[in-house]
């Protein structure tokens, strides 16, 4: 006790336990030694959270922080947009794609949209830029591509060439990542400027559908300034353009359009043997149901009902001249009626939406055409089942008359295209041309039938193979689309006797014989189509491609699925 209590007398009482001994694990090896003073300590000399990856100092020169590239996907400070350099190329190189006029750019977009977006040539030169090597905002260049598409599919454009269109925009302004969407409501398109940025989705609704051709022409020449190289429309100018194409005036007023209804069913009338009388009932009756028609859509009735009423008023004459014996051949009479209400330019468009692959839009638009045509049938299957109730007597084989007129159904089949370039609305500079190959349409067509005794749907295929393959050259030579030059030129291969002869066979209790004739009416379609897009591709085959331009690839699903 007197030990512990001199030795706890000896000092404080609360510094006994500072002077006991530190263990190992309470000091350290780089600890400053008790009795040193710590050496003041510099801002530099303050500890700092380092990494691995951190480049040493001493290999970075000095110089502001700004100099520096603070990511591996930021733009150099040294890049310039205007002169970029060229595209990086992996070893096992990509196919060379030279973006020139040597080729209309429907080729060359078509060329690139079968390929993968990573083996898509960057543009050559985005020129389109403002100042400070800022191109324009990418909201708007997309805006303006759907507004351009827009125009292109409500017109009755494929959906290929409208992805071609809106592709070869967003290029002429420097966004080469995009992926365009055409469905036969709905486009939409999506730009990605790199794998790493998010993607911008742009879409709009087509909601309604014009049969303006010329809008279409001056659409197609607005895509074709915007890629050529030499002619600069900035971004302001091409709204502007785009503004004033649709505030186009039509080419022909609207007097104009109902004439040419009557023009073209009495010129069909007079292919299948009509004389002038028929020709002028069947004119009356198209003129007719035109404003018939008109008035249901003043009233907002669907296009259904629409087509109900225009297919009336030629039956309806056809029925009051034979129940008052007149001497003119009524099947020419209803027959030419039923020409202006075909829906040939839907059908074409939809098979080639689907042999181009896009299957979607091309069941869509079969779809509308089925019920265009179902409309005809109904309309003029009550008018001709209530006139053979009421006495009428129709005759099939009257139509059949017109093997011995071929002049007169060669300027027959001329009228009828030039009453459909009216009624689509072209340009005037393109009358002639449509007329010209409607008229070989009509020749190679009765000279295969009446004076070859081939079969007619081989002929009605190989007479709208010519008018697809003279049309597609018609709108190489002019940069110009292509549907001005054949859809008209395939108004006399259109299966108007057939559909009346099919109706006709069920208003007279003869199921069988108005299937057969439907299915034959089905058929000359089916050859219209296909041969309009066959003709188009042979002239592909056959223009001469320069090497530097790659030519459109197709998939090889012939070796299983």
């Amino acid at each position: 006790m007197t030990d512990s209590g001199s030795a706890g007398g000896a000092g404080p009482p609360g510094r006994a336990e500072d002077r006991k001994p530190l263990s190992d694990e309470a000091r350290s090896a780089f600890a400053s030694p008790g009795g040193v003073p710590a050496p003041a300590r510099s801002p530099e000399d303050e500890p700092r959270t380092t990494s691995e990856f951190a480049v040493p100092e001493g290999l970075v020169p000095p110089g502001p922080r700004r100099d520096r590239e603070g990511s591996a996907f930021s733009t150099p400070k040294s890049y310039s947009a205007r002169k970029a350099p060229p595209a990086f190329t992996p070893p096992s190189g990509l196919p060379l794609i030279r973006l020139t006029r040597e080729l209309p750019w429907q080729d060359r977009m078509r060329a690139m949209l079968r390929m993968p977006v990573a083996e898509r040539p960057a543009p050559e030169n985005p020129y389109r830029l403002v100042e400070d090597d800022v191109g324009p905002a990418v909201p708007r260049v997309l805006d303006l591509t759907l507004r351009i598409g827009e125009l292109l599919l409500a017109g009755g454009e494929g959906a290929e060439d409208v992805e071609a269109a809106m592709f070869a925009v967003c290029r002429s302004y420097g966004l080469d990542r995009c992926e365009p969407n055409v469905t036969f409501t709905l486009l939409s398109i999506t730009h990605q400027p790199s794998l790493v940025d998010d993607p911008v989705t742009a879409s709009r609704t087509v909601r309604r559908r014009c049969t303006d051709y010329n809008r279409l022409s001056k659409v197609f020449r607005l895509v074709d300034d915007l890629t050529d190289p030499e002619t600069h429309v900035s971004l302001e100018e091409a709204y502007r353009r785009l503004a004033e194409i649709r505030r186009n005036r039509h080419p022909f007023p609207a007097w104009t359009l109902t004439a040419a209804n009557g023009l073209l069913s009495g010129s069909a009338s007079i292919m299948f043997g009509g004389d002038a009388v028929v020709f002028v009932a069947a004119a009356v009756g198209a003129m007719l149901g035109d404003r018939l028609a008109g008035l249901c859509a003043g009233r907002g009735l669907p296009e259904f009902y629409q087509f109900a009423m225009a297919a009336m008023p030629p039956p309806i004459l056809g029925v009051t001249l034979t129940l008052l014996h007149a001497d003119v051949n009524i099947s020419a009479v209803i027959t030419g009626g039923l020409f202006a209400l075909l829906p040939g330019r839907a059908l074409v468009a939809s098979v080639q939406d689907g042999l181009t692959g896009y299957y979607i839009t091309a069941s869509a638009r079969l779809l509308e055409v089925m019920y265009f045509f179902f409309a005809i049938v109904v309309g003029v299957l009550l008018v001709l089942y209530f006139g053979i109730r009421m006495g009428a007597q129709l005759n099939p084989d009257q139509a059949l008359g017109a093997t011995d007129r071929p002049l007169c159904q060669i300027l027959g089949a001329m009228g009828v295209a030039l009453a459909f370039a009216v009624l689509l609305q072209q340009e005037r500079s393109t009358v002639v041309m449509v007329v010209l190959n409607g008229g070989v349409a009509g020749l190679v067509y009765g000279a295969m039938v009446y004076t070859g005794h081939l079969s007619p749907v081989v002929s009605t295929a190989v007479a709208a193979g010519l008018v697809g393959l003279f049309g597609q050259l018609f709108s190489r030579y002019r940069f110009a689309s292509a549907l001005p030059y054949t859809t008209a030129a395939i108004g006399p291969l259109l299966p108007g006797s057939p559909t009346y002869f099919g109706l006709l066979g069920f208003a007279e209790n003869d199921p069988e014989g108005g299937i057969i004739s439907l299915t034959n009416a089905v058929a000359l379609s089916m050859a219209i189509a296909i041969g309009v897009n066959l003709g188009s591709e042979v002239s592909r085959m056959l223009i001469r491609v320069p090497a530097s331009v790659n030519r459109r690839v197709a998939a090889k699903r012939t070796r299983g699925f």
